[in-house]
């Protein structure tokens, strides 16, 4: 009897911190929602690519992926948020080039924020082009015509973008430079609000995303005059690239690209599983079939290669904006 006694006490004493143990092991990632931030308002290019691909992203997950837009301070409220979060896996950021060009344009005034250095990329996403449009009551059906109506006027031209630092903004001001335009800066809160008062007459002439101009383009709201891809777009296939309209412009890419991105520390079997999620989406024929309606190109490749691709679009933006004095408004 003391033998058996003496057995189950040794056998507490050796199993009980590993039963323990076992008991307090983390549940595999992920084990509940996930919030992926979007750093602009809803109906945007970046959150029309977050909706295009939720559901698919829930689905490789095995759960639900939440997505929540803090638009804000031209993208740092949503993008800095991001950077204080928790490094578990739940707070997510689809971002988008403008992380890079505002980056490039206002690294002086926020130098306690470093994407490089306060995120963990987890691969990128897609790819997909902006376009030139115009008022229809601007005289001018081609980028030569736009350039000459831009010299007719008495004074100078107004462009409208979607705020200081946003991505029309700095892919105009690449526009004006490569043609030799002359134009005066009108920021709006948001690209929705810009290319409403293209349609309405207001303004001349801005750049949207192929998701935005194509329905106004086709219903004749607005004119297109050139896409920003290398080749034409399928959405607007009668509309040349700014290489055939005959830009040539400085060495930064004039397209949106979407990759995603946490705060830094994200444990690696969580970064892996994440990676995973995004290349099975993004490969699968369904989601590129649907992508492709929106003229928005699959483009996965792995964190590496996301994080290389940042630093190269901030060294860029960085050398095209102090070559050009471009100072933050």
């Amino acid at each position: 009897m003391l033998t058996a006694i003496r057995s189950c006490l040794l056998a507490a004493i050796f199993l009980g911190p590993l039963s323990s143990a076992f008991a307090q092991a983390p549940a595999p990632y992920p084990d509940r929602p996930v919030r992926l931030i979007i750093a602009f308002v809803p109906g945007g290019a970046t959150d029309t690519m977050a909706r295009q691909i939720l559901g698919d992203l829930a689905q490789a997950l095995g759960q639900p992926v939440v997505i929540e837009n803090r638009p804000g301070a031209n993208g740092y409220l949503a993008w800095q948020h991001v950077a204080a979060s928790i490094p578990d896996g739940y707070t997510l950021l689809l971002a988008e080039n403008a992380l890079a060009m505002s980056q490039a344009l206002h690294k002086k005034a926020t130098s306690s924020f470093d994407p490089l250095t306060q995120y963990d990329a987890i691969a990128s996403v897609a790819t997909s082009p902006m376009v030139l449009v115009v008022a229809n009551n601007v005289q001018a059906n081609t980028v030569q015509e736009l350039i000459a109506f831009s010299k007719a006027g008495p004074q100078k031209m107004n462009y409208a973008s979607a705020g200081i630092g946003s991505v029309t903004h700095l892919v105009m001001e690449v526009f004006r430079d490569g043609v030799g335009m002359e134009a005066v800066h009108v920021p709006y809160k948001g690209g929705g609000q810009a290319v409403a008062d293209v349609i309405a007459g207001h303004i001349p002439v801005t750049f949207a995303s192929t998701q935005v101009a194509k329905g106004l383009v086709e219903s004749g709201r607005i004119k297109a005059l050139a896409v920003t891809s290398t080749a034409r777009s399928p959405a607007l296939p009668s509309v040349p690239t700014l290489k055939e309209a005959g830009v040539n412009h400085a060495d930064v890419d004039l397209r949106f690209w979407y990759g995603i991105l946490g705060p830094k520390g994200i444990p690696d079997a969580a970064k892996a599983k994440l990676d995973k999620a995004v290349s099975t989406v993004m490969s699968d024929p369904k989601v590129r079939d649907r992508l492709a309606k929106l003229d928005i190109a699959p483009d996965y490749a792995p964190g590496k290669a996301l994080a290389a691709k940042l630093a190269n679009e901030i060294r860029n933006w960085s050398a095209f904006v102090d070559a050009k004095n471009i100072k933050p408004e």
